[in-house]
């Protein structure tokens, strides 16, 4: 099947949009037709550091109707929207215990992408979906039905980024009502966190940023303090707006210096969770060992997509979890300029919509 895609030509390089083959429907794949793909900064990555083997199609954010479905697919039909998210075996030990976020085979299932180019065809897709194209191969483990009142083109960031953000807080340090968390880095996974800070009733939420305008839309998504660490020695302030410091930190960052505050932000016991992959750093353990505190690391926030986005979409109708205040839309054909307006700040959120 003849779709057009925004391919990555080569490492580095900017999209091209073009026609690309998909290979034949199987027993267990779903068509989508695309309504919408998020841009995540793993896509970034995928495009810039050699994650995938060019020429490759990106895209994990999707989101869809589902046009087809193979022989031995009996949850969905055609008609049903749906959101694509991260790709598992179903097989594993991880799997079979409900953490298919940590499948032993998530690498091999998510991280590569490649189009063989004497055939033209997309022969291995990121995430299992490469869905920055008008149309989506993917197995059924991949899909979350959704309502069809919930608008499909908001809903696609909902299957990586925002899934993070918020099941991590939720599911991963699982705050207790009335404790304080500290969130440094307030992108899209940070103000995900905040948010879902506020729905398990956080007494204190910090959030952290060098961003004026990012800090702003923390506090109006919930955060009780903001802090430019420009200028500021973080650990201290935060401390000084708890008394104590923090039971529960987020890092979104990766940088040294940030998880260093994060962890002398921390109180006695208390918890940070990671969710960055790139990390390179001099932790000082010291400093936990004094303070009995813990680092846990996380994939998607350990969700299960299929109870977690339908909670995520029934917290957003009640208005308790507004991630639309965060996005800006985008045609498929401007692809490129998203990405520019993702990576120099002045977009939180890109989602492009298809024709």
């Amino acid at each position: 099947m003849k779709i057009k895609a925004a391919v990555t030509p080569k490492t580095g390089q900017p999209f091209e949009i073009t026609d690309v083959e998909l290979p034949e429907l199987g027993s267990k794949d779903v068509l989508i037709k695309v309504t919408a793909s998020g841009i995540c900064h793993t896509d970034v990555s995928g495009r810039d550091t050699g994650m995938v083997n060019p020429p490759a199609v990106l895209g994990h954010e999707g989101a869809g109707i589902v046009e087809e479905i193979g022989s031995e697919v009996t949850e969905l039909q055609k008609g049903d929207h749906v959101v694509v998210s991260f790709a598992s075996c179903g097989k594993c030990d991880n799997c079979l215990a409900n953490h298919p976020a940590h499948c032993r085979y998530y690498a091999d299932l998510n991280l590569n992408s490649h189009i063989d180019q004497d055939t033209n065809q997309l022969v291995s897709r990121f995430f299992g979906q490469s869905s920055f194209a008008t149309y989506s191969l993917v197995n059924e483990r991949n899909i979350v039905k959704i309502d069809k009142d919930m608008d499909l083109a908001l809903a696609a960031p909902l299957g990586c980024g925002l899934q993070t953000g918020a099941s991590t807080v939720l599911n991963v340090l699982k705050p207790e009502a009335g404790s304080s968390i500290a969130v440094f880095g307030v992108g899209a996974v940070g103000l995900s966190a905040i948010m879902a800070a506020k729905i398990a009733g956080c007494e204190n939420i910090i959030a952290i940023d060098l961003h004026d305008n990012r800090l702003e839309l923390a506090e109006e998504l919930g955060a009780t303090a903001t802090i430019n660490s420009r200028n500021v020695n973080v650990a201290e302030k935060i401390n000084e707006i708890t008394g104590k410091g923090v039971q529960h930190v987020l890092d979104t960052t990766g940088v040294d210096m940030v998880v260093e505050q994060a962890i002398l932000s921390l109180d006695t016991f208390g918890k940070l969770a990671t969710v960055v992959t790139d990390y390179s750093l001099n932790i000082p353990l010291e400093i936990l060992a004094l303070k009995g505190g813990s680092i846990v690391g996380t994939s998607q926030g350990d969700a299960i997509p299929q109870k977690f986005i339908p909670e995520l979409i029934s917290y957003y109708k009640k208005g308790q979890f507004p991630f639309d205040r965060m996005v800006k839309f985008y045609d498929f054909e401007q692809i490129n300029k998203a990405f520019e307006e993702s990576e120099n700040g002045s977009v939180i959120k890109p989602i492009l919509k298809m024709n």
